[in-house]
Formats: C-alpha cells, structure tokens, sequence
C-alpha cells in the first residue's frame, strides 16, 4: 500500500495580535518529501508514523509530502494559509495514486481570514482524493472539533495525554490508517460539541478532572474492540471562533450506534465535572514571587499563565519581573522574553555595556506595558539550538542576548522558539539553570522539560493572553452561551 503523510501543526491564540508568518515556521523547519524523515526522523508525529509503518511488518510504500510546525502564537498570515493550502494540493496531486492519506495536524489554527483553517485543509484533501480513499487525521487533543472537520475525515484521533505525547498520536492515528486500507475495519464517527471551555490549570492528565475524564477514555476502549479511538478534545481556551467549544469522539469499527452511545456517555462525563474545570491553583504575582524566594531549595518553576508561549502568548510579559525588582528579591531569577526590537537595542550597545531601556509590553499591549531597567550585556548568541527531548530536533531562536538586570538574567530573543522553557536554551548561552534560585516559565502546563532540575512549581496568577481568568478575555466569535461565561444548565440541544 501507499500512504501519504502530511504534518502541519501551528495553535492559534486570538488574544495575541502578533500574526504568527512564515518566519515562525522556518524556525522550526519547513521540509517537503524524503527531507522529511531525514530532518525529523524519530521525532513527534513523524516519528509515530515510522514506528507504526515498521510495527505492521507490510509493504508499505511512504510519501511524505511536507512538514511544518510552529509554536502556538497568533493567527497565521493569509499567506502562510494559502502557501499551506497549495502545498498540499500540488503534493497530493504529484503524488500519484495513494491507498490512505496520514493528515497530522494541530486542530485549533485559525488564519487572519479563516476560524477553521484544519477543517478547510480536509476538506481540500478530500476533495483531492475524492470520497473513497481513508484519510485519518491526528490531533492535538487541545484542537477545535468542528463540522467540516468531521464530514471530511474518515477518523480523528488525539492526544492521549496532557503534556503531549506527538510520537504516541502519530502511531495510533498511523496503525488506525494502515488497519483501515487493509480492510481490517471500518471506522464510523459520532461526535458531540459542548458549550464548555476552561482555562489551563485543570489540563494535565495526570491528575484531578481531566484524569477521570481520560481514563474513561482508555476504559472505553479496553472495554470493547469495537471501540478503535476515543479523543476527548477540551479546546485550548484562547481560540475565539464561531463554532468553539470543547468536543468528544469516538470512533467505532463499522458500529454507529455503538459510536453515539459511547460518545454521549463520555460527554456528559465532561458535563458533570464542568465546575471542578474551573478550580484555580494560581496564586498572586508578589506572593508567588516571595514563596520561591523563601523556598528552602532551587530550581523553584514560576508559571507565567497569562504570557503562556506554549499556549500562543507572545513572550513579553514582565510582569514577575516587575514584582521581583520592585520587591527588592534577592534570589537569582531567569526571565524569558521575546523582543526583536529590544534584542536589535542590546546588540548595538554590546557585550559589557550598562544600558538602561524598556523591556517587554511590545506586542500585547492590552495586557502589559514596558519596563524601564538597567542593566549589563552579557552574551549574545546567533540563536539556533539543538533539542533532545522536543518534537523538533532544533530550533531557531534568532538572535539571542543574555542581559543581566539585578538578581534576574533575562534570556531575550528574536524569535518565539521555545521561550525559555527548555534548559538547552539557557546552556546554549552559557547559562546553567541550576545556579538559580527561580526559573520563570513561559508556559501553565509543560513543566516537564525542567522537571529533572526543578524544586518545584508555583503557578502564577498573571494577566495576559493565555490568562486563566478566561471570563476577563474579550470574547466576540465564541458561540454564546457558553460555561463558565454563562451559566449553562445541559449541553445537550
């Protein structure tokens, strides 16, 4: 058999104004055909493709078409839409016959003049391949499921875990596909939208609501055969479109009414819970600072949940930092920030210079303004570094300076990258996370990069973009009613 394989992954955030362009997705990687699996090998979704084609022990013929990935931002430009869409058209069509098509992409990516930019790349694929050959999409579990996204595909599934596991989804969408070409099933969908959505701090699996939620998920299909994937879909909160709204599917081997009653019960398991989604562990931003300062031991992980870059924020809050010079703290401090304008300002004055400017509130200015400190040069770095333990092997940062401003060194880059939410970034630049006391993360849930080094996590309680108090955020696409905005009895009708 010949499977195509199409990887194109970018989370929107409405609440960042910063459309995310073509730069982004350079920084990352654009690869189109054999550079594919050359580039990314084992990594993420691709990854989970290979493996899977290996485990079938089949004659398998590949056709990777093209791969992009961009940390979540802002929209994506009505260019980088249309280069997205014509790559896909050409590919497909090049690509002579095929048996199946592996379409792994992120599900919540809106364009400048598009909600639904996944849903509109289905349904291209599907008009392509025309209504017969099986297209099985992978998503991020945070994705927005919607109507045309369903009509088009003949199966969705999703991240099993929170954080992320890109390699797991990629297998289990990849064996489903290659099961399905060879006749072995039948994949029928049932799906149900909620008029629910809810910030970040109930997201990881591992524990609290969403655990019971997904174990229900796995129990489902260890249950019964006939249940091939169930794909809980609670829609990351800063995607303001017509049709959000958290979701649930299940699909089923040729069973639809064994799909619709599974996916019911799974629903309204989510339903009941709606409430327990909204408990809140942050806490405010001096007494979060004062806690990791008083903390007995380092490295202590300050999650900055409103300028969350893993969740689309633009990196320039500075908030904490803020709180940490006006506080007079004396712990080390690493702060991340993301600004071209101010990295272009450092570089100029070079390594050693004392320079007194503005840092952070450049891009989203409806939630934090600039801050004036002082403070020495003290490294400047090209930006790429290379990653061990990320669904990218690499990435670009663009230039990068290390600016030392009393107890805090501020890693301030070019490009979004990873923030600092890695330390391979900090080492890239001569800088070992372990000589200090706080770490500020650009992210509410993916601690696990700093886990083998941290003390422990405080999340914070700051405004911004991917802020938690999503009733504070102006909404005006989101299907109204909607919980926790509104008080909402039944999802149901």
């Amino acid at each position: 058999m010949r499977l195509a394989v199409i990887n194109i992954g970018q989370e929107t955030n409405d609440f960042n104004p910063q459309p995310t362009a073509m730069r982004d997705f350079e920084s990352f990687g654009i690869y189109e055909g054999a550079a594919i699996f050359e580039k990314v090998g084992g990594s993420g979704q691709i990854g989970g493709y290979l493996a899977a084609v290996e485990a079938a022990q089949r004659q398998i013929q590949s056709v990777p078409i093209i791969r992009a990935w961009a940390t979540a931002g802002g929209r994506i430009t009505v260019e980088m839409r249309r280069f997205f869409e014509d790559k896909i058209r050409t590919g497909l069509k090049a690509a002579g016959k095929i048996d199946g098509l592996a379409l792994q992409v992120h599900g919540a990516c809106a364009a400048e003049d598009m909600d639904d930019v996944e849903g509109a790349q289905i349904a291209l694929c599907r008009t392509i391949l025309g209504p017969a050959i099986p297209i099985v999409v992978s998503l991020d579990h945070h994705a927005n499921i919607t109507r045309q996204m369903v009509e088009n595909a003949t199966a969705i599934v999703a991240h099993r875990t929170q954080p992320h596991d890109p390699f797991d989804t990629g297998r289990i969408g990849t064996d489903l596909l290659i099961r399905t070409v060879a006749g072995e099933v039948r994949p029928v969908m049932a799906w149900r939208k909620l008029p629910l959505i809810s910030h970040q701090e109930q997201f990881l699996t591992s524990k609290g609501p969403m655990k019971i939620w997904f174990d229900r998920a796995r129990a489902m299909e260890a249950a019964d055969p006939k249940i091939l994937h169930v794909a809980n879909c609670p829609m990351q909160p800063w995607l303001d479109v017509a049709e959000g709204g958290w979701a649930a599917i299940v699909v089923a081997d040729g069973n639809r009414a064994l799909a619709e009653k599974q996916v019911d019960e799974i629903a309204d398991l989510a339903w009941s819970m709606r409430a327990e989604f909204q408990k809140k562990d942050a806490i405010a931003v001096d007494a979060a600072v004062r806690m990791a300062d008083e903390a007995q031991a380092g490295v202590v992980c300050l999650s900055d949940t409103g300028d969350t870059v893993f969740g689309g924020a633009a990196g320039d809050s500075n908030l904490i930092l803020e709180s940490i010079l006006r506080q007079k703290i004396k712990s080390t401090a690493l702060v991340p920030l993301i600004a071209p304008g101010t990295v272009a300002r450092l570089i100029e004055a070079g390594v050693g210079a004392k320079v007194t400017l503005p840092v952070g509130g450049n891009v989203a200015t409806a939630f934090f303004q600039p801050l004036d400190v002082s403070g020495i040069v003290r490294r400047i770095g090209d930006g790429f570094v290379k990653l061990d333990h990320h669904r990218a092997p690499g990435i670009d940062m663009g230039r990068t300076v290390v600016f030392e401003v009393g107890p805090a060194t501020l890693l301030i880059s070019e490009l979004r990258g990873v923030a600092g939410n890695l330390p391979e970034v900090y080492r890239a630049f001569g800088v070992e996370p372990t000589n200090y006391k706080m770490a500020v993360l650009k992210t509410a849930s993916n601690f696990q990069y700093f886990a083998p080094i941290s003390s422990q996590v405080i999340r914070v309680d700051t405004r911004g973009p991917g802020q938690s108090d999503v009733a504070g955020l102006p909404w005006k696409r989101l299907p109204r009613p909607a919980y926790p905005l509104e008080d909402v009895a039944t999802w149901r009708g």
